[in-house]
């Protein structure tokens, strides 16, 4: 069996290890808990010779077991991925497609994001969930039998929803249940209409892999929300994207529920500073969170060009997952915007020292079209061509229309770069600021980083003498040999 991780090195990818199997859960649940009948049904029936399982790291160690249970049955040379450089909730096709993989099952925990390059298969980490208790909080935070709710849940619960649909569905005839959509290209905004199986015109949603039918004449602002899981980036992003509905949730864990909807207006706020940030700024930076969602490159393209239109500068970084310490390295950016899955998009920045936020914010910071309003966008894909939250940018305006910034009070200039920038013979950059030919200096990172006192590492190549290697210190760093005992 062979193990793969993101590594530009195709020999490390392609290295084969002799391995001791060792398992965390008991030998005898590991059909149970990781489905490696249905796996290998899946692997059979697509004929597949090579296959990328990918494992979070808190499942890695019954990686093996499952790998070599797998591998005897179907015959299939297999690879173990562990997370990709983002995140464990998305399914890493780039390490997959090194190695070859003909598909993929991705374990534990999932965003559900839509993927398009191999044929996947989730297995949902079944975490217990004890329904009669479940069932027993719905009822106290929903006594009236005939409330409108939706039950929303982690992927890790589905395998106990159908027995909470028992308990609830004769009691409470309004509540319905959703599902989970493990074929993205089945449903891609939120809202799609009536469904072709549905003869009776109900509205189906769709939003982040789940799916649910409301009847005819309703819509979502309609229904409260019941979630089965724990507090995260899940419950997080419905809740804002449908930040008029009211949300209460069940943890399996503490085995307590409890309302969630006056978080909301909070969040909204903090996220609203946000945008005001964006809009001060004049250089920003996209942050690449992602390599696996589907359309990730339209969206930078998309952004490129709303924040061109805005008159701002912006610069591409790529560096993984992200820590304070290394957007730290880059104080020219005024603010960053992050590419990435649902689930991580909305990141939570207030260690960092500038601001990230998400596409939809820098939307509507940039986009004179785009206003601030209930509707609040998580999914990238919906603000792209075609998408339910689209909006087209506007033209070109007046470059002197300016409005005024909420946190500094000075007044902004918008849409400075309407126009192509001229070269003076001095070699400054400048730009066309209104029709009396007056100009201004761009505010660049180039500019800021050439004024450092410290560059980086530079080549130069052949300014730097060429020496014999001689013989360096011994010991340790607190005392090397040739410097004696220390007193």
């Amino acid at each position: 069996m062979a193990d793969a991780f993101s590594s530009s090195s195709e020999s490390v990818i392609l290295r084969t290890v002799d391995v001791s199997v060792r398992t965390n859960a008991p030998q005898e649940k590991l059909e149970d808990l990781y489905q490696i009948d249905n796996t290998c049904d899946f692997i059979s029936q697509h004929g597949f010779e090579k296959v990328a399982l990918q494992f979070p790291d808190e499942l890695l160690v019954d990686s093996i077991a499952i790998g070599a249970a797998i591998e005897k049955k179907t015959g299939a040379k297999l690879f173990i991925l562990g997370d990709t450089s983002y995140g464990s909730c998305c399914v890493d096709e780039i390490a997959a497609e090194r190695v070859g993989a003909d598909g993929i099952v991705h374990y534990g925990r999932a965003c559900l994001s839509l993927s398009k390059r191999l044929p996947l298969m989730y297995v949902f980490e079944r975490k217990p969930l004890d329904v009669e208790k479940c069932a027993s909080t719905f009822r106290e935070l929903h006594p009236d039998v005939q409330s409108h709710a939706v039950v929303l849940y982690d992927v890790n619960y589905v395998h106990a929803i159908d027995h909470l649909r028992v308990l609830l569905s004769p009691e409470y005839p309004n509540v319905v249940f959703s599902t989970l959509l493990l074929e993205g290209e089945q449903c891609c905004g939120q809202h799609t209409g009536p469904h072709p199986a549905d003869q009776n015109d109900k509205q189906v949603v769709c939003q982040f892999g789940r799916q649910f039918a409301l009847k005819g004449g309703s819509t979502v602002t309609d229904y409260g929300m019941f979630y089965v899981g724990q507090e995260g980036a899940i419950l997080r992003n419905f809740m804002m994207t449908w930040n008029r509905c009211s949300f209460c949730s069940f943890d399996p864990e503490t085995m307590t529920g409890r309302t969630e909807s006056g978080r909301v207006n909070r969040a909204l706020m903090k996220r609203y500073y946000a945008i005001e940030r964006a809009k001060d700024a004049n250089v920003v930076g996209i942050l690449v969170g992602t390599l696996g969602v589907a359309d990730y490159l339209t969206i930078i393209q998309q952004l490129k060009e709303t924040i061109h239109r805005a008159g701002k500068k912006s610069y591409m970084f790529a560096v993984g997952k992200l820590n304070v310490a290394k957007l730290a390295n880059f104080l020219e950016i005024d603010i960053f915007v992050l590419i990435a899955c649902p689930e991580n998009t909305l990141l939570d920045s207030s260690e960092f020292f500038k601001p990230v936020v998400t596409p939809f914010e820098m939307e509507v910071a940039c986009n004179r079209n785009r206003e601030w309003s209930e509707e609040y966008v998580t999914d990238f894909r919906h603000l792209l061509p075609g998408g339910q939250s689209h909006v087209p940018l506007a033209d070109k305006q007046d470059s002197d229309e300016t409005d005024m910034s909420l946190i500094t009070g000075a007044l902004r200039r918008q849409n400075l770069m309407s126009t192509e920038p001229v070269e003076s013979a001095f070699g400054t950059s400048v730009v066309l600021r209104n029709q009396a030919l007056t100009v201004a200096n761009t505010n660049s990172a180039a500019s800021f980083l050439a004024n450092r006192s410290w560059l980086g590492l530079e080549q130069k190549l052949g300014e730097t003498p060429v020496v014999k290697a001689v013989e360096g210190r011994r010991g340790i760093a607190i005392a090397y040999e040739e410097e004696g005992t220390p007193t």
